[in-house]
């Protein structure tokens, strides 16, 4: 059906779609899970299964799960509007299915980086599905509530699932048993959304022919790429600042910790940082999202930048471990403000019939952002050293924060892409 048909009788919101909302809220758990098992122990797979000892070379796959997963998001949106949430769904849990076990029977590390461009393959069509079908189903009143609860979901899920499979590794070795959880939860997270999860056409066919601007016309990638990037200044803003978000994110993985060390700090107090920071970034963001359906996106947004901007140049003002620890519970309290919100922002300024579109693009450039992180903030602390990476990342920071309030138009929703008849 075209979703350009009339809208069949479905209800749009939170509470009248709660059962398939709850749903795809513990599918996330499954997606965020999938990362969170490898985050412990494949470093220690590559120096203690394959004798890897070369930090670019262990690193190769966490590169290879960014492109993959940036490329993917690119895509998903696109292949979503032809093949259906629901069915882009389940294909992102097809792919995943051989990810642990490709780990599992890896005879070289090159099997295991092979096996991470599979898993953003995974990430980008589950996690895009999941964003997708809860925007479809609450509508644009509680939008940001939604997307709160989905990032909750997934991020505190990767935490838990590092925790665990650490736990694991150290009782049974990194290699095979926390995969073997991995294979189960694919195969579980593929069951259940083939079996219970239902599309969500038809509430974007209801949504578009109550839209404003009337029902849209798809919108084709290339001219959704060009929208969202440098054609409409609302939209190329919230891009360079999902960019931004990671590009910081990388940082605050990558850099952080050996800054740290360096100074002196003990594993455990390393540890303490490094957990505080996703721990806030979790924990926040279904209070965030519920406050940007009340208070606007934009506010939440540069106050997010700033205080992720602030928070990053702290680290290098202190030595007190405690002060240490306020600027990673603050970091991820920006973290928290932004992240939900810009998804919101972007699903706002989106026609619903090239929503999915319009997210694959963003969500493209946010997860460059990690790529990028990693090769600026890398680059720069070998070459000049940690202080001078961590104050420009600041910069860039608060400066996309910045680009934000300067370009976010004032309207709400904004203007949606428009299509020549």
């Amino acid at each position: 059906m075209s979703l350009l048909a009339p809208a069949p009788d479905v209800a749009l919101g939170l509470r009248a779609n709660w059962r398939q909302f709850a749903l795809l809220v513990a599918v996330n758990v499954f997606v965020g899970a999938m990362v969170g098992l490898e985050r412990s122990v494949l470093p220690m797979v590559a120096e203690e299964d394959f004798g890897v000892t070369s930090t670019a070379l262990a690193a190769a796959f966490v590169g290879g799960f960014g492109l993959s997963k940036a490329l993917t998001n690119l895509a998903a949106g696109a292949l979503a509007e032809r093949l259906t949430r629901r069915r882009t769904l389940i294909l992102g849990w097809w792919i995943g299915l051989p990810v642990p076990l490709l780990i599992i029977w890896a005879p070289a590390w090159e099997w295991v980086v092979a096996a991470n461009l599979l898993l953003g393959v995974n990430q980008g069509l589950t996690w895009s599905m999941t964003v997708n079908m809860k925007v479809d189903l609450v509508g644009p009143a509680r939008r940001g509530l939604a997307l709160g609860f989905n990032e909750t979901a997934g991020y505190v899920s990767v935490g838990v699932f590092a925790f665990l499979s650490g736990l694991m590794a150290e009782q049974w070795g990194a290699r095979p048993a926390p995969f073997y959880l991995g294979a189960g939860m694919a195969a579980f997270a593929l069951a259940v959304s083939t079996l219970f999860v239902r599309d969500t056409s038809a509430h974007v066919r209801r949504e578009a022919a109550e839209h404003p601007g009337g029902p849209q016309r798809r919108v084709p990638l290339g001219r959704a790429f060009a929208e969202a990037t440098w054609h409409r200044r609302d939209l190329a803003g919230l891009c360079q600042a999902g960019f931004a978000i990671n590009l910081n994110d990388a940082v605050a993985w990558a850099i952080f910790p050996l800054f740290f060390a360096a100074q002196g700090r003990s594993l455990e107090e390393v540890a303490v940082l490094a957990a505080a920071y996703p721990l806030a970034w979790g924990a926040l963001q279904i209070p965030a999202g519920w406050a940007s359906d009340h208070v606007g996106r934009t506010r939440l947004i540069v106050l997010g930048f700033f205080v992720q901007g602030i928070a990053t140049a702290s680290v290098l003002f202190t030595s007190l471990f405690g002060a240490l620890l306020v600027a990673a519970l603050a970091l991820g309290v920006g973290k928290a403000l932004a992240y939900p919100t810009l998804l919101a922002a972007v699903s706002d300024a989106a026609a619903p019939a090239s929503r999915a579109s319009t997210l694959g693009v963003y969500r493209f450039w946010r997860d460059s952002g990690a790529l990028g992180g990693a090769v600026v903030g890398g680059t720069l602390a070998d070459l000049m050293g940690f202080e001078v990476a961590i104050a420009v990342i600041a910069a860039i920071t608060t400066g996309a924060g910045v680009v934000v309030a300067r370009t976010a138009r004032p309207q709400s929703p904004l203007q949606p892409l428009e299509v020549p008849a």
